[in-house]
């Protein structure tokens, strides 16, 4: 099972499991994009440089269906592509809340759409229930897993109307923006 193999990559993980359709097993937590340095002599590492924050992944047997999750900069894609681009192929959806991007836009990533939307501050997986127009009432009674299946039935659907943009021409307009975080006062 691919989620297997991705396991020593899950941080702050809230849950892997398998959905109610057979061989369909989600992911939800962040994903390392690069790794800490090794700390001492046992192999445990420092914190990791670049995540994938508020990931989601859904794996049908060994394809990878769904990729989606928070990006702190454009310029971490790379790192993320080194790790899981080889199981992005036609049959993945993928969409990544970008901060440091002005507008939304497509590119194509081993023959697949991936679309990349602007975000500096939110929750991932809830701007893309919203891009998605699914409502709390779609969810109701399924299991964490599920979600991340009903989510990513509703992307098939989605079409996104966002100009295509060479990866390379996009990491060259990025901006300077950061994540905006609001907490308790």
């Amino acid at each position: 099972m691919l989620l297997d193999r991705y396991e020593s990559l899950f941080f702050n993980a809230n849950f892997k499991e398998a959905a109610s359709e057979a061989g369909w097993a989600a992911y939800r937590g962040e994903l390392v994009l690069k790794e800490g340095e090794v700390a001492d002599a046992q192999g445990r590492r420092k914190p990791p440089h670049e995540i994938l924050k508020q990931a989601a992944l859904l794996t049908a047997g060994d394809e990878l269906k769904l990729i989606t999750g928070s990006l702190d900069a454009l310029q971490h894609f790379p790192s993320l592509l080194e790790k899981y681009g080889a199981d992005i192929k036609p049959g993945t959806q993928g969409i990544f809340f970008t901060v440091n991007i002005d507008k939304p836009f497509v590119s194509t990533i081993n023959g697949v759409p991936v679309a990349f939307v602007p975000l500096v501050q939110g929750m991932a997986w809830n701007e893309l229930i919203d891009l998605v127009a699914l409502e709390k009432g779609d969810f109701k009674g399924q299991s964490s897993a599920d979600k991340v299946v009903t989510v990513y039935h509703a992307l098939k659907d989605t079409k996104f109307k966002y100009p295509e943009v060479s990866l390379d021409e996009a990491l060259s307009k990025t901006n300077n923006a950061k994540r905006e975080n609001h907490g308790a006062i």
